[in-house]
C-alpha cells in the first residue's frame, strides 16, 4: 500500500512529492495527458511549441529565489531576455523584474521535481472514501488506488466538492474566487515584430508572449500566446467549445489592432479555457493538513496567484507532515 497518494502534477503537486519522496513511498495521479498542471507545455512538432498557461516565473520570496537558482545551474531553467513592453499603466514596469522560464517548457520544473516518482495521467479522481486506516481512491476510468494518506493539489472548488465532508476546518468557507482565461496558440507568417512580450491596457487581450524570442528552437513562422484578460475569461470560458472559432478570432483581432499588423497567413491555431487560472487574494494559511486522517491540501490559491505560492504552499504542508 501506498504511504501518500497525490492527486495534482503541477507545481504544488510536484514539489510535495519530490520532499515526500525522500522517505516515503509516493504515486502522483493527473487527469492531463501529461505533467506541469497550469504550467503545461503544449508540443507543436518537435521541439518547437508553446507555454499553455504559465509565461514565466518572477521569484519574489528568498526562499523560492534560492531555489530557481539552482535549477538554473541545472539547465532546467534560464532567463527570458527581449523587449517586454507595458502598455498597462496599472502592470507596474519593474526594471530589476526578472523573467525566467524552462530551457525546453514551462513545465520542466515539474518534469524535473517528479523525475523519480511513479507518475498515472489520463487519470481523473472521482470519488475518494476513508476506509478503516487507509484512503480508496476511485478513478473515472474505474481504477482504484489505496493509500495511507492522500494530498490533494487541485484547485479550490475541486479540492472543496471532493473532501469537505473529511475537513473538520474552516477552509472551505472560505471566499474563493478563481479567476478564468482563455488562451489562444497561434502560428502565422513572419510579422517583423521584435517585441517578446506585452502587457496591453485592453478589456478583452490582458498578454501576448511570441514563443520564438524564447529561443528553445528556430522556426521560419512566427509563434503566438494570446492570453485574454479575467473579466473577458469570466465570462465567456464556461461557453468558449461552442465557439472556438469565434473566440480564437476575437483575440486575434484585438492583437492585430494593437500592434498594427497585417497577419497574411495561420498555419496553426489552438483555444483552450482555463477555468482556474488563479486566485488573487491569499488565504490566511498556506496549506491543510490532517494527521488523524492522513489528507493534505495544497495549493497556489492559499497564497495567491502567482506559481511561487503552490511551492511554498507544498513547503509548508510538508513542514506540518514532518513536524518542521
Amino acid at each position: 500500500m501506498l504511504d501518500f497518494c497525490i492527486i495534482g502534477s503541477g507545481i504544488s503537486g510536484s514539489t510535495i512529492a519530490n520532499l515526500l519522496n525522500k522517505k516515503f513511498s509516493v504515486s502522483v495521479y493527473d487527469k492531463a495527458r501529461g505533467v506541469g498542471g497550469r504550467s503545461s507545455f503544449k508540443r507543436y512538432k518537435g521541439k518547437i511549441g508553446f507555454d499553455h498557461g504559465l509565461q514565466y516565473l518572477s521569484p519574489r520570496s528568498r526562499e523560492f529565489k534560492s531555489f530557481t537558482n539552482k535549477l538554473i545551474k541545472k539547465k532546467v531553467l534560464k532567463h527570458w531576455r527581449g523587449n517586454h513592453e507595458f502598455l498597462n499603466e496599472k502592470v507596474k514596469k519593474d526594471k530589476k523584474h526578472i523573467k525566467l522560464i524552462g530551457v525546453k517548457g514551462n513545465n520542466d520544473i515539474s518534469k524535473f521535481l517528479l523525475k523519480k516518482i511513479n507518475c498515472n495521467f489520463q487519470s481523473e479522481l472521482f470519488e475518494i472514501k476513508r476506509q478503516k486506516d487507509c484512503w480508496y481512491l476511485r478513478f473515472k476510468d474505474n481504477k482504484h488506488v489505496y493509500s495511507k494518506n492522500l494530498i490533494l493539489s487541485i484547485p479550490f472548488p475541486q479540492a472543496k466538492k471532493l473532501s469537505s465532508k473529511f475537513v473538520k476546518t474552516k477552509l472551505f468557507k472560505n471566499k474563493v474566487i478563481m479567476n478564468s482565461s482563455l488562451t489562444v496558440l497561434l502560428m502565422t507568417n513572419k510579422t517583423g515584430i521584435k517585441t517578446s512580450s506585452f502587457f496591453t491596457n485592453d478589456k478583452v487581450l490582458g498578454w501576448v508572449s511570441k514563443e520564438n524570442s524564447k529561443k528553445r528552437f528556430k522556426c521560419n513562422k512566427d509563434l503566438w500566446v494570446l492570453q485574454s484578460t479575467f473579466e473577458y475569461g469570466n465570462k465567456h470560458t464556461d461557453n468558449y467549445r461552442n465557439k472556438k472559432k469565434f473566440f480564437i478570432n476575437v483575440l486575434l483581432n484585438k492583437f492585430k489592432k494593437i500592434k498594427k499588423i497585417k497577419i497574411k497567413k495561420t498555419y496553426f491555431t489552438h483555444i483552450h479555457g482555463w477555468k482556474y487560472s488563479s486566485n488573487s487574494k491569499p488565504l490566511k494559511t498556506q496549506s491543510y493538513w490532517d494527521e488523524r486522517i492522513g489528507l493534505g491540501i495544497c495549493g497556489d490559491w492559499f497564497g495567491g496567484p502567482r506559481l511561487e505560492n503552490g511551492w511554498l504552499s507544498a513547503h509548508d504542508l510538508y513542514g506540518k507532515i514532518t513536524c518542521k
